[in-house]
């Protein structure tokens, strides 16, 4: 993994480093690019995870997160779709959310991730939607 997504970075911190990952590329397609390899990066849930209780509503493809509360209090998330894009946005919450409290969790929304790493304007609004599902699904399993 790259050293600047350190999972002991804070969330401001894995911003800031997401952005300068999106930031090189122009044109938006070649940041969906970006996001399908870090998808392909990205261990598959088991099976059994995929279930009702995991699942994303509000996203248009199949779409999962299974979180789990450290003794620290801090989570870790997995995540999975069964689309590449998806997967990649999803790939982006399990870094920046990963080994965090819950207050730092819930100090940022899906709009200000978006728009911290540099993929406001590339996002169509139906992903945008499921992504802002997805946010909204990880702020009510820490709370």
């Amino acid at each position: 993994m790259d050293r600047r997504l350190d999972s002991t970075l804070s969330v401001e911190n894995k911003l800031k480093s997401l952005r300068e990952i999106f930031e090189i590329f122009e044109n938006p397609k070649d940041k969906f690019l970006q996001l399908m390899d870090m998808a392909k990066d990205q261990k598959p849930l088991q099976q059994d995870d995929k279930t009702e209780l995991n699942k994303i509503y509000g996203c248009s493809s199949q779409a999962w997160v299974v979180a789990k509360n450290h003794e620290n209090n801090t989570y870790t998330f997995r995540t999975d779709s069964d689309a590449l894009i998806v997967k990649g946005l999803l790939q982006i919450l399990e870094i920046i959310f990963n080994n965090q409290t819950s207050e730092e969790i819930l100090s940022v929304n899906s709009q200000y991730i978006l728009q911290a790493i540099g993929l406001e304007g590339s996002v169509t609004s139906q992903r945008n939607n499921g992504f802002s599902s997805a946010v909204d699904k990880i702020h009510k399993l820490v709370q």
